[in-house]
């Protein structure tokens, strides 16, 4: 591999990781293009490490607040020691960020741990990517122009986040967006665009960390060179600038610009991947 090749693929992961137009896809459709050999796992995951470094450094304030004042963590004693108050604190956990996070991460997880031979394979076809990136740019259009983008983050229940991540099962197939779905179900379920973004993002760390461990010894073995540092940093530096200006856009602006790309893109691909 060579340098040039470390940094796009990295400014592409970290890029396409928040923006609603799938890493995955582009990361399959590009080596296709260009005939580059395949990056191989522990490249992958290095660039994994390096979204997952801009989501928490981003987000680092967020995430303090939601471990350290998290109602489950400081009450779970409690709820064991008293159990006249059992039934009460339990109903509480519904208002419990790092709770309704990781309800809505239970399905992700499922669908990585029973499909990944799938997406690892079958999946990884250019059509179904041009298909689905379609498809993606629709259902996002859809919602951005019916959702009713009234609810902010503080209004997500347990309802609405197992919701979202039932919609995050199909960022296994490249070309949906794990981004793009969780947003366009956002918006679907009446949070802002803002909202709904923010939340996406937030929801992708335990996402993103859970892939980084899963594949850490792979990534291990495969030792340090510069193109693995050069891939990381470029992952990390565009995916923090991605969230950072993503979110100042969405404040005056709609998706449509995302959904107008997906569908050139997914146009491009018929074009290159049909014959």
């Amino acid at each position: 591999m060579e340098i040039l090749q470390a940094i796009v693929l990295g400014i592409i992961q970290g890029v396409g990781e928040f923006l609603p137009i799938s890493s995955s896809g582009h990361l399959i459709i590009l080596p296709e293009i260009f005939g580059w050999s395949d990056q191989g796992l522990a490249f992958d995951v290095a660039l994994h490490f390096g979204t997952l470094l801009a989501i928490m450094i981003y987000f680092y304030d967020d995430w303090k607040k939601i471990i350290f004042k998290s109602y489950f963590l400081n009450q779970i004693g409690r709820i064991f020691i008293d159990r006249k108050r059992e039934l009460f604190e339990i109903k509480k956990l519904k208002k419990d960020t790092l709770i309704i996070i990781g309800v809505a991460t239970i399905p992700g997880v499922l669908a990585g741990l029973f499909l990944e031979d799938y997406a690892e394979g079958v999946f990884r076809n250019p059509l179904l990517v041009g298909t689905t990136l379609f498809a993606g740019a629709l259902l996002l259009f859809f919602a951005d122009k019916r959702g009713e983008k009234k609810l902010g983050e503080k209004d997500i229940l347990l309802k609405i986040a197992f919701i979202i991540g039932l919609f995050q099962m199909l960022a296994i197939v490249p070309g949906v967006s794990r981004s793009g779905i969780t947003i366009t179900a956002a918006l679907l379920l009446g949070l802002s665009r803002t909202a709904a973004a923010r939340f996406s993002f937030l929801l992708a760390t335990p996402i993103v960390l859970g892939a980084t461990i899963k594949e850490l010894p792979t990534f291990l073995a495969a030792g340090f060179d510069i193109n693995l540092i050069v891939g990381v940093l470029a992952a990390f530096g565009s995916g923090y600038l991605a969230i950072k200006y993503m979110l100042k856009y969405l404040e005056k602006q709609s998706y449509n610009i995302f959904v107008v790309y997906r569908i050139l893109l997914a146009f491009a691909i018929f074009l290159i991947f049909s014959n």
